[in-house]
């Protein structure tokens, strides 16, 4: 079973805009609504409420007085909401994700539709009385549709996303967990960095990508921005209208780093049958003050989900080796471990053969043989071509096949 997303910009009409306002208000305040009540019987008794106990408050709400505006509100947009809540409890529980947070209405805002969702001569028809909304259909819609989430972004942009589901050649589904064979294409080891974004080998050549920085490029313009936004009077029309301009700065940043990472990630992807990354725990490297900033801006947890759904789409494979593996302190020629390894050394020669090795390209080659051991002992079909296999072994290090893995990419900056 294939599910692919394809985003689109939507361009509502004035009255459209109000409806979704309007939609975009009942769904957010049923959210909260839904997320106290939640809580606090928590508190009362110890246990949570389940997506039919949250729904059975609905139908009472749209009869109350205070709250009959809920009535106007299309159904099942409310019940998303409701099921996109209890499955953010669940997520939290499982350790995926944080405790679900109280929506404002000055962040992005949406809505999702289950069902009932046509396009209609290049145009997204929505239920309720919303009706067409223009859009730009940029590439053809394949498969059923089966959920739809239109939002707005802080910078006043409508988009739709809409998912889609469909059996690749007309196949059975792919059985949870099976693994995809390749046996054509490089292995890539690749080793993520600040200075660097990433150096890459395939076990011949050594190639070193930039660092962006993509938000240093446009701090000087966000400071002065912010500078002026935060003279304006609180609550006022001017703040919030300038709030719009700063939202439009940080969404070029966005955009900007989104870009690079599509583009390298393709051309990796491309013309292989393996990815060998290290597993990151960004989470934990941001604790660090004086690389926080950097290491958010530069993006290799969403560098990694490019890899990893990008492959799978090919049937490659993403190979994540474990956070501890010392990728940096290990020779390459002869495997002879060095016991310290300060981030400042970018050069070093091996004591035991003599070998002078470029820090992030040695750590590259190790991880890629890490990756092809790894390879070896599943007994997988792609091919172990262009490298030798460390001796030294690393710990929890995992395959990755689908982006629908929802937890935290983690590793240490050990290397």
């Amino acid at each position: 079973m294939l599910h692919k997303v394809v985003q689109v910009r939507l361009y509502p009409s004035v009255q459209q805009q109000i409806q979704l306002a309007q939609a975009f208000g009942c769904a957010r305040w049923w959210w909260n609504y839904a997320l106290n009540k939640s809580i606090e019987t928590y508190l009362e008794t110890g246990k949570g409420l389940s997506r039919a106990a949250l729904n059975a408050f609905l139908p009472v709400l749209k009869k109350a007085e205070e709250t009959i505006w809920l009535g106007d509100c299309y159904s099942q947009i409310l019940q998303a909401t409701t099921l996109n809540l209890t499955t953010a409890y669940k997520n939290f529980f499982a350790k995926r994700a944080g405790f679900p947070k109280f929506k404002s209405k000055f962040g992005k805002q949406s809505i999702q539709y289950p069902q009932n969702v046509l396009i209609v001569d290049g145009s997204l028809k929505l239920p309720g009385n919303i009706g067409i909304v223009k859009a730009k259909i940029h590439r053809s819609i394949v498969g059923i549709i089966k959920t739809v989430t239109v939002s707005k972004t802080p910078s006043g942009k409508y988009f739709a996303s809409i998912l889609t589901v469909s059996v690749a050649g007309g196949q059975s589904p792919t059985v949870e967990g099976e693994n995809p064979v390749i046996s054509e294409g490089k292995i890539y080891g690749i080793d993520l960095g600040l200075k660097h974004f990433a150096v890459v080998t395939d076990g011949v050549h050594i190639s070193k990508y930039d660092n962006p920085k993509h938000l240093a490029k446009h701090e000087k313009n966000l400071k002065h921005k912010q500078k002026k936004l935060a003279r304006k009077v609180k609550g006022s029309k001017s703040r919030n209208r300038y709030r719009k301009v700063v939202a439009k700065v940080y969404e070029r940043i966005s955009n900007s780093r989104q870009d690079f990472l599509h583009k390298l990630s393709y051309k990796l992807v491309s013309d292989s049958q393996a990815v060998i990354v290290e597993n990151l725990h960004v989470l934990g490297m941001v604790r660090n003050h004086k690389l926080a900033k950097s290491i958010s801006d530069v993006g290799w947890g969403t560098f990694t989900n490019f890899l990893a759904y990008k492959l799978e789409r090919k049937g490659g494979k993403l190979i994540e080796i474990d956070r501890w593996f010392p990728s940096s302190k290990l020779c390459s020629n002869c495997f002879y471990q060095v016991s310290e390894m300060p981030l400042d050394v970018r050069e070093w020669t091996c004591p035991h053969c003599g070998t002078h090795h470029d820090r992030d390209g040695n750590a590259a080659i190790n991880i890629r043989a890490e990756g092809i051991r790894m390879i070896k002992a599943e007994g997988s079909a792609v091919s172990a071509v262009g490298g030798e296999v460390s001796p030294i072994l690393g710990r929890k290090s995992r395959f990755r096949h689908s982006p629908a893995i929802t937890e935290a990419p983690s590793s240490a900056e050990g290397n």
